[in-house]
């Protein structure tokens, strides 16, 4: 499933970006050329174009390539 999501952090604001995979326990995000938070950082993160607004949700940063981060859902 690919969707967009809008991912929050105080040091890049708001973006939207697309999945590149979804599994269970975190998502993969194309950032391009964005200069997300280092590893181990906490982002938010609320999947966008749902009939009714989405939760958002913590991740952490736990991967990050040259075209984007993986993110590790943080389940309260």
């Amino acid at each position: 499933m690919k969707a967009q999501v809008k991912v929050s952090h105080p040091s890049i604001g708001e973006i939207i970006v697309n999945t590149r995979d979804i599994s269970d326990g975190g998502i993969f995000v194309i950032t391009d050329d964005v200069d997300m938070p280092p590893l181990g950082s906490i982002v938010e993160g609320q999947v966008q174009g749902l009939l009714n607004d989405a939760p958002i949700l913590k991740m952490e940063i736990v991967r990050s390539e040259s075209t984007g981060v993986g993110l590790r859902f943080i389940l309260d």
